[in-house]
């Protein structure tokens, strides 16, 4: 098959997909919404049109049983209710899974009978019949046997919750009849620990490999869902049949965590794994570009041709006259062309949060709670690879939200709050910079319970938390490891998760914080800049180093001579405020011969931190492509990237924010 046709088919399915589970919500949220059900039939009917047409027929068989299902609905034939709802986005689920593995090997292994057989049965029976059925969590039970019984508890299996990845799958696995029960069992086995984690097993992976068990045996597996499972146990050798369910409440948190009495929302919690399922926002691998930048973009290379075509014949004849009209005019072209394939690169915020109202959906319908969930400015644009990498603390952070900072209804209640918890994500564009907000209305951060603990971990002082305004201790949740939980588990337990979110967003060369109210809600913002590749930067020296200041940092050079000592601090003054003075050379341990207090002193604008940096001098400014600190640099302080100059040296780009 065509790559390129293959890659357009997944590129649009994936669209679909997306467009399927918002338009669901909709109609789930009000099922008098006829615009909402037109366009689920629509997509639905173009999914099985498109999987038909490219040979996957499986894919083809769920999405014409869930067409055929959704026009009953349209019809007002059936009734939309929670179940009949879970049962279609299990669906949709399913299609997913399969969109991915094509996308991965060319072809779906998917097994799709069972899962058209559940939705045909709700077209013959009513929607009752999809209360019955196992849906959400589990997806696809491909070739599972609903007759397998287990003896085995689950409150006899011990689980590290530190050592689960994901979520905790029990799969119950028959090899069928054989005349070799352990060896085909010891088999099963070795093939499913090449596929997942094996956590524990009933009865002991020694009975199990001699044989010593009735019909089944039971494996705990650390696996991201129970569609993936099955999926895979559907094509692993001398598994005859299985039966899988998600136990990770039951074995991490024991069901009797209690959240409520936590200090915390959604800035320090550490949500259960099993929330995130198959919710995740993979990289983005096309974008769609106007035909007018093309055409720009046509038009700058052609110029660059010619020009180069110029500056070849200018030094052939030796002709500097012309040679440097000729690289004023490469300095044009390459700065226009610049900005062309950086405004391609911008791509709407929409193309990651689509997933998110299904992901806030599935967690609050879990966890029993009501939550509206709101996205504002969703057309806002960001860099490719920005949006890419923020997916993921994101999507953190909004399951916190929902896990963490909305009570659950009855709480809100007694709370004198509407019994529906309010989330919203909102985008608004800052000059250069992109602020992203996720705002929910729930309990908010116990700010004594943080200073506490800070105390009881060794995090700060009390001294120092004493002089610490809220703000500030809110970032504490930051620190990694901070945990504000006395028991952390899964569901309820702290500061896992948060410190990775800091990281995340300080490696783009932007900023997090948290703003809390206690019983009024919690508000975690992220500061990004609109592109991250080419920065125009000011270039000072120290000693024998040279190091790059963002010029959309600076606001001000001056003298040393301003600099005034007040309370053994040297600090400079402007418009009445005072700006803390910060000598480069003690920062970064600069050896040999310095200004000390001799000089220049370059401001910083307020909006990004209200300090002076002392350097020996400044050179000149430049554009130059950033590269992001990896390895065992990645996150030091003060320095968010390198550059390569023109004449081969490497010059550090300072972050004056943790500087």
């Amino acid at each position: 098959m065509d790559d390129q046709y293959l890659d357009a088919f997944i590129r649009e399915s994936e669209e679909a997909i997306t467009e399927l589970n918002n338009s669901l919500l909709e109609l789930e949220s009000d099922p008098s919404n006829t615009e909402a059900m037109d366009s689920i039939f629509r997509t639905a009917h173009t999914l099985k049109g498109n999987f038909g047409a490219m040979g996957f027929d499986n894919a083809a068989n769920l999405a014409h049983a869930m067409e055929d299902l959704l026009d009953e609905m349209r019809q007002g034939e059936m009734e939309v209710t929670p179940d009949l709802m879970d049962l279609v986005f299990a669906g949709v689920d399913q299609i997913e899974v399969i969109v991915g593995e094509i996308e991965e090997h060319g072809e779906s292994e998917t097994e799709t009978d069972e899962m058209v057989d559940e939705l045909r049965a709700v077209l013959e029976e009513g929607a009752a019949a999809a209360g019955g059925t196992e849906t959400g969590d589990d997806g696809d039970s491909s070739d599972s046997d609903e007759s397998l019984t287990t003896d085995a508890s689950v409150s006899d299996v011990e689980v590290d919750g530190d050592a689960v990845d994901e979520q905790v799958l029990q799969a119950e696995i028959s090899v069928g009849d054989s005349d070799m029960l352990g060896v085909d069992s010891m088999l099963a086995v070795e093939s499913i620990e090449g596929r997942f984690d094996i956590l524990d097993s009933s009865p002991s992976r020694a009975d199990i490999e001699d044989g010593e068990f009735e019909d089944t045996f039971v494996l705990y597996l650390d696996g991201p869902d129970a569609a993936t499972v099955d999926a895979e146990l559907g094509t692993t050798g001398k598994v005859d049949s299985f039966d899988v369910t998600d136990v990770t409440d039951e074995l991490i948190s024991g069901g009797d965590a209690d959240t409520s009495s936590d200090t915390g929302s959604d800035a320090s919690a550490d949500p259960d794994p099993g929330a995130e399922e198959e919710h995740s926002v993979d990289e983005i691998k096309s974008v769609r570009v106007d035909v007018d930048q093309l055409d720009d973009l046509h038009g700058l290379v052609e110029q660059l041709v010619t020009s180069r075509i110029k500056l070849r014949r200018g030094v052939e004849q030796n002709n500097l006259d012309s040679t440097s009209e000729t690289l004023n005019e490469l300095d044009k072209i390459t700065a226009n062309l610049q900005n062309t394939v950086m405004d391609m690169r911008l791509i709407p915020l929409k193309k990651v949060v689509g997933k998110f109202p299904r992901l806030v959906r599935d967690l609050a319908r879990e966890l029993d709670k009501d939550i509206e969930f709101d996205i504002e400015g969703e057309d806002i644009e960001l860099d490719r690879t920005i949006l890419t990498e923020i997916s993921d603390p994101l999507m953190h952070i909004l399951r916190n939200a929902v896990d963490h900072g909305i009570e659950p209804p009855e709480e809100r209640e007694q709370a004198g709050k509407p019994r529906t918890g309010h989330i919203t994500l909102r985008a608004s564009r800052e000059r250069d910079h992109v602020i992203i907000e996720v705002e929910d209305d729930g309990a908010g951060l116990d700010v004594d319970g943080i200073r506490e603990k800070a105390i009881e971990k060794g995090v700060r002082s009390p001294e120092e938390l004493d002089a610490m305004d809220d703000s500030a201790v809110y970032d504490l949740v930051f620190h990694p490891g901070f945990s504000t939980a006395d028991e952390v588990t899964d569901t309820s337990g702290r500061g896992v998760g948060m410190d990775v979110v800091h990281d995340t967003v300080s490696q783009l060369d932007g900023s997090v914080s948290v703003d809390s109210e206690p019983g009024e809600g919690t508000t975690v913002s992220l500061r990004l800049p609109v592109t991250m590749a080419i920065v125009k930067v000011l270039f000072v020296k120290v000693g024998d180093e040279e190091y790059g200041v963002p010029i959309k940092n600076v606001d001000e050079i001056t003298g040393t001579e301003e600099a005034k000592q007040v309370n053994g601090q040297e600090v400079i003054k402007h418009n009445d405020e005072i700006y803390p003075v910060i000598h480069l050379d003690d920062t970064f341990d600069i050896e040999g011969e310095t200004a000390n207090g001799d000089g220049m002193l370059v401001r910083i604008r307020e909006s990004e931190r209200q300090v002076a940096l002392h350097c020996d001098s400044v050179n000149s400014q430049e554009e130059v492509v950033v590269k992001p600190l990896e390895g065992i640099l990645s996150g030091t302080p003060g320095l968010s990237g390198t550059a390569v100059l023109g004449d081969g040296n490497i010059v550090h780009i300072l972050d004056v924010v943790t500087l």
